[in-house]
């Protein structure tokens, strides 16, 4: 098994790449890990019928991977332009492209990534914003195109001035490590995902009869449709409430 990290970072050795080789240091015995700064590589879109090696070189690196790691710090509430340039000239690598130029998932359907990123602002203030987010949302974007599974994610807010990765987030990278390190080759959060949808339908539903109870006094509960119709109203209200607040803090922002 080979793990491969992905730093998009402008420093070599900053606060990024500090958290990515901190996942990589902790990775299982016998697991090669292998990492490219893309500061170093010339890329550049293919211009047909030329071929265009660096990116074909990057590919095979992908390619004899099982696991991406990116390590990218968020700039400007995005992720810095090396990355998008990786993204944007891989797109032929990611994906296969259909007659009317609808995409499916390429080569590297399967493989598994972990992302990595850090901004200046502090833990509240990212918490309660989301400076991270479109980081994490363009590295998903993409990953989700080419069929790779994600694993997770690590957020390092509040590094103005920061030298070393605290040791919360130290122990934090060593956990991915091992986590990475276990083959899995397919989607392993699905039985994970209908378990959560069980309960939040379960909770979502007592939650609703429990509205219901105080509205018989101004509402006859006793007639099945109007009980039904209330019933429906209030779980959609609900329902729209929860994912309204999974799709703006799904992501780690401290």
């Amino acid at each position: 098994m080979k793990i491969l990290g992905i730093l998009a970072s402008h420093k070599e050795h900053g606060l990024n790449a500090q958290m990515l080789q901190h996942v990589l240091d902790n990775v299982d015995e016998g697991v090669e890990t292998e990492t490219i700064y893309l500061e170093n590589y010339d890329i550049t879109p293919r211009k047909y019928p030329e071929e265009n090696p660096v990116l074909d070189q990057l590919a095979d690196k992908l390619m004899e991977s099982d696991v991406w790691v990116f390590g990218a710090p968020t700039y400007w509430r995005e992720c810095p332009g090396r990355l998008k340039d990786f993204f944007d000239c891989m797109r032929p690598k990611f994906v296969y492209f259909k007659d009317n130029g609808d995409t499916i998932p390429g080569p590297f359907k399967d493989k598994h990534y972990l992302s990595l990123s850090s901004c200046y602002m502090s833990t509240t203030e990212n918490f309660l914003t989301g400076i991270t987010d479109e980081t994490f949302k363009t590295i998903d974007r993409v990953m989700a195109a080419a069929g790779v599974i994600k694993i997770g994610e690590i957020v390092l807010p509040n590094t103005f001035g920061m030298k070393e990765i605290p040791e919360k987030k130290v122990k934090l990278c060593a956990k991915y490590g091992h986590k990475i390190s276990k083959k899995v080759e397919k989607d392993d959060s699905t039985m994970k995902r209908y378990i959560q949808l069980f309960f939040m339908i379960a909770i979502m539903a007592l939650v609703t009869m429990g509205i219901q109870v105080p509205l018989k006094a101004i509402m006859p509960m006793d007639n099945f449709w109007i009980s039904y119709v209330s019933f429906v109203i209030i779980f959609f209200v609900l329902l729209a409430l929860i994912l309204h607040f999974v799709t703006f803090m799904k992501h780690r922002r401290r």
